[in-house]
């Protein structure tokens, strides 16, 4: 009964990370002399937090529910955006607003043109939506004018970037992916959990039928390595495929089947004769996931001048984000093993509450319906 509290308060602990997809939003701007033609795709789970969409609260957000807030979308956001252009700030045209969808649903689709004094040679950007609300909110910039294409992630911890026209460093774009590789896996949770679970049972051993503390680090750090080494080659493979366009999965189908690899891995753990060898399962299942990599590499974009330099790079901030996960948790996990309550609390208790986690994931991906709010 113990172990069934422990899992269920692990359940309300990571409740704030049910929603797998982050908040972003997606900017795309042309630069053209003194002008900047722009295009803000902005969540309308985000707006309707921030301002309130669904007016009749039926839990759905129509077009005319948007339709009538325009005004109020519009002064929302453009009131979190300044453009500046040799210390001269840019006026802003709002134009139409429209609807499109994203891989994780509906987004207010806002047009503008943004006037500076002269030519743009130098243009800084302060961009400050949702930051109030969500600490983790990203907006994702594209910029391009006649010559070069540059890329921007707007966060918390930065809100304000520049650019020289002209300039593009592909440098940059190798930071700035490799960067959001490693926050990628840190904060994709259902990724997250999936790993973990996998290696738990990584310090124990399988002996007449029971769990036994390996008898040395050696042949832990040989199962790490191979679940890792596993998981890697597949989700690489899947990753490079689906963002070259050779195959693509719908992101419906490859989130929810995210969502069921955590449940088996978790299930694996409690009934370890399903698969005596966790790194087939880690190197099956890792190819779903290199399709989710894939999505957030989509909803980012890739530079078409250096696609295979910002492919690896992203590819190796997530296996940099991983590594740091290994050596962080191999450690302590192999220095208790052999306690009392490593078995029955970290393996089997912590197995049910990613199970019950993972489950609530699936229902909601699965029927498309929202069971907690963030």
């Amino acid at each position: 009964m113990r172990h069934v509290i422990f899992a269920i308060l692990i359940v309300l602990f990571v409740q704030p990370a049910w929603a797998h997809k982050p908040s972003d939003s997606y900017m795309s701007l042309t630069v053209q002399e003194a002008q900047i033609s722009g295009q803000w795709d902005i969540a309308l789970r985000d707006l309707n937090d921030a301002i309130g969409l669904d007016t009749d609260d039926d839990g759905a957000i129509s077009w005319g529910e948007v339709r009538t807030k325009h005004a109020e979308i519009a002064s929302y956001a453009f009131s979190r955006l300044k453009f500046q252009s040799s210390e001269a700030i840019c006026a802003i045209a709002i134009g139409a607003q429209l609807a499109d969808h994203h891989t994780d649903g509906a987004y207010a689709v806002l047009q503008f043109i943004a006037t500076c004094p002269a030519e743009i040679q130098h243009l800084t950007i302060d961009y400050r939506l949702l930051f109030d609300m969500d600490a983790q909110h990203k907006g994702l910039l594209r910029l391009s004018n006649q010559t070069h294409n540059q890329t921007a992630i707007f966060s918390q911890e930065s809100p304000v970037h520049s650019f020289t026209m002209g300039e593009g460093s592909v440098w940059q774009a190798v930071r700035l992916y490799l960067r959001e590789g490693v926050w990628h896996i840190w904060l994709g949770f259902d990724h997250l959990l999936f790993l973990v679970t996998l290696l738990v049972p990584a310090v124990l051993i399988r002996q007449g039928g029971q769990w036994k503390a390996v008898p040395d680090f050696a042949i832990a750090l040989r199962e790490v390595v191979s679940i890792v080494t596993a998981f890697t080659v597949a989700h690489s493979l899947t990753l490079s495929l689906a963002t070259f366009g050779l195959i693509w999965l719908p992101s419906r189908l490859v989130e929810s089947a995210i969502a069921g690899s955590v449940v088996l891995a978790g299930i694996a753990n409690l009934y370890p004769r399903i698969t005596q060898r966790r790194w087939l399962m880690a190197f099956g299942f890792g190819l779903i996931h290199g399709f989710g990599f894939a999505a957030v590499l989509s909803d980012l974009g890739l530079p078409t001048d250096s696609l295979l330099l910002s492919l690896i790079s992203f590819n190796v901030g997530v296996e940099i984000g991983q590594l740091a996960i290994v050596v962080g948790l191999l450690p302590l996990a192999y220095a208790v093993r052999d306690s009392r309550s490593y078995q029955p609390l970290v393996l089997r208790a912590g197995s049910i509450a990613i199970i019950l986690v993972a489950l609530a994931w699936l229902a909601e991906r699965v029927l498309d319906i929202s069971l907690f709010s963030v």
